[in-house]
């Protein structure tokens, strides 16, 4: 037995993934599930910490700081935004100078900072402004400003640099773990890393949230840290295992040179053979650089016909005089495929924007809804608000199990696919079933609000709005793994932690969009005689029914847009294995919504049979073999 291990540590690197001291990896030593679950130990501290703190800050925000209900839940949403948008930045720099392991502990230790500050201030009374009940008090109550307000919003943003390059780069290191081919192994990463996260938003919306309604927030920001701290304990507990993708400079360097290329040579025309074009007859995909990567299949990135104007990047001018063009007027065609991807993807992101606008309701407004219930549970215990979000998390510690051993195996004999369904399909799904969240919020708010006016004295409990938060969940486990997944599977060597960062980017602009459309439904709403739907501190003035059935509509509206361009969309059949996605450039150009029921059967749509006249009523024709 121990011979065996031996041989297998001794076997030569496989491919160009390096130790931490920058030494081949072997198969047998680096890499696995266990140095991945050194960083999914990461995930969820890192995520106990933040979710403490971004799920209930908006209590602090009002409470403490005595921003106004909705300055206070822009506040809120703007800083979540500025998180997941941050991710773009952690995931150009760790592919491109230092690595996501680097990355990771140097931002690791600036999100810690952040709390530390932000515990702090809660702590020392001289740091926030006065004591003031912002629901019952007569007069205004002074807000936060000067200093004090400066010292919320550096230790607020310094949490948010730090998150924010963290997270797709804990989704990248992880998955780097195991070898692109191995598309099962990869699929379960996904599902447990997801798990993970389910674990720590769970622990933060009970344990630590009542920690800050029972010891105060301080106390409670002063656990965030000590979660951070404990975290990035896991990550280096990991740091012999892990196998790591040598950086190599600016990605986007090729990226820029494709369209100066292309733009340089925008009258040639295309040739109409690929023999013809720079680069076809390549058996490595090269990326940016000297660095290539493993071969997907033995092949180069295969041609499509998508964005045929790019392809002018890869014409050689033969007039006899230059031999050798620049980078930037010459591309391979692999190169040239990497942009097409690029740009193919950005469609499919722009769909999840609303699914994400929606999460910031849940966060924000629908904390305050509870905030205005009956929250006694018995005798004298009482629900925080914030607490109510870890319901979907309860069901999805035992649903997200169930899916792994259960739905995948038995969707594995009908589809092929060694993830069951497709990630884009598992997208849909959940954009879906996100509608009815805002209907469940809509209606519940209706009904809460007209209670209240008609009987100040009679509260509804506040398990009237867990179905709202439940409804979430079940999308959200759909959504979030399949646009993690998908993001990942398309991207090449050289490129996980920024594309994984696109997932996480879309977050970012859900909740700014969340921001933009609180402040103009109150612009436009408030020309009416009663004010705007969002402008009072008093939920029973608003009318945030009404904003929760815009949102719905929004919603449903966005699930057919995104019909569309899951069907538009065409995979590069060099990303994917043989159980993975489509094999050949037919198979690739169907829809994914496609599923290969056997090898030589017809296709069947998975969400049109909920949806039966959805297509034809648009006009729409299901695709076919």
């Amino acid at each position: 037995m121990n011979s065996e291990i031996s041989k297998e540590e001794e076997q030569p690197c496989v491919d160009d993934y390096v130790d931490w001291r920058y030494r081949p990896c072997k198969p047998g030593k680096h890499g696995g599930m266990f140095a991945a679950l050194a960083v999914l130990g990461l995930q969820a501290f890192e995520m106990m910490a933040i979710a403490a703190v971004g799920n209930n800050l908006i209590t602090y925000v009002f409470n403490e700081m005595h921003f106004p209900l909705s300055k206070a839940a822009n506040v809120v949403t703007n800083f979540v935004g500025t998180v997941f948008l941050l991710s773009l930045l952690g995931g150009f720099l760790a592919d491109s100078y230092f690595g996501s392991f680097r990355t990771m502990l140097f931002f690791g230790f600036i999100e810690l900072t952040g709390f530390i500050l932000l515990s702090i201030q809660a702590h020392l009374p001289q740091l926030r402004p006065p004591k003031c009940n912002m629901a019952l008090s007569v007069e205004k109550c002074e807000e936060a400003q000067g200093l004090n307000e400066f010292i919320f919003f550096v230790a607020v943003y310094l949490v948010a640099l730090g998150s924010g390059c963290l997270k797709p780069n804990i989704i990248s290191l992880g998955a780097d773990q195991f070898r692109r081919k191995d598309s099962k192994k990869l699929s379960t990463f996904f599902n447990c890393a997801y798990f993970s996260f389910c674990i720590g938003e769970l622990i933060a919306l009970t344990v630590l949230v009542w920690v800050q309604t029972q010891s105060g927030m301080d106390i409670g920001f002063g656990v965030s840290a000590a979660a951070m701290a404990v975290g990035l304990i896991c990550l280096l507990c990991g740091t012999p295992l892990y196998r790591n993708k040598p950086t190599c400079g600016s990605i986007f360097t090729p990226i820029a040179q494709v369209f100066v290329a292309a733009i340089t040579k925008r009258k040639q025309v295309c040739p109409s053979s690929l023999e013809m074009l720079h680069g076809n007859e390549s058996s490595t995909v090269v990326l940016h650089h000297n660095v290539s990567t493993e071969s997907h299949g033995g092949s180069s990135l295969l041609h499509t016909d998508k964005f045929r104007f790019l392809d002018k990047a890869c014409i050689k001018i033969q007039d006899g005089t230059r031999r050798n063009e620049s980078p930037w007027r010459l591309c391979t065609m692999s190169q040239v495929e990497q942009v097409k991807i690029l740009i193919s993807v950005v469609p499919i992101f722009a769909c999840t924007i609303i699914f994400n606008t929606i999460l910031a309701q849940l966060q924000t407004f629908s904390v305050q809804q509870g905030s205005a219930m009956n929250t006694k549970l018995s005798g004298n215990f009482q629900i925080p608000p914030a607490s109510l979000q870890s319901i979907p998390y309860i069901m999805l510690v035992f649903l997200v199990p169930l899916y792994e051993t259960a739905f995948v195996p038995i969707a594995r004999k009908i589809t092929g696919r060694d993830s069951g369904i497709s990630p884009l399909q598992r997208v849909g799904v959940g954009l879906f079933i996100a509608t009815f969240s805002m209907v469940s919020a809509a209606g519940v708010e209706n009904k809460r609000r007209t209670t209240a006016l008609n009987d100040p004295k009679a509260t509804l409990s506040i398990f009237w709005i867990a179905p709202q938060f439940l409804v979430f969940g079940v999308s959200e486990m759909f959504t979030a793994v399949g646009l993690i997944e998908f993001f990942y599977k398309q991207s090449l060597e050289g490129m996980q932690s920024f594309l994984t960062a696109m997932t996480y980017c879309s977050y970012s602009f859900g909740f700014y969009l969340s921001s933009l459309l609180v402040s103009l439904v109150n612009k436009v709403t408030s020309r009416s005689s009663h004010g705007g739907w969002l402008s009072n501190n008093d939920l029973n003035k608003d009318r945030l029914d009404l904003f929760y059935w815009l949102l719905a509509g929004l919603s449903f509206f966005n699930f057919f847009n995104y019909l569309f361009w899951s069907r538009w969309y065409c995979y590069n059949p060099s990303l994917v294995g043989p159980h993975g996605g489509p094999k050949d450039s037919r198979s690739s150009r169907k829809s994914y919504w496609t599923i290969r029921i056997g090898h030589g059967m017809d296709s069947a749509c998975l969400v049109c049979r909920l949806v039966p006249s959805a297509w034809t009523k648009f006009g729409m024709v299901l695709p076919t073999r």
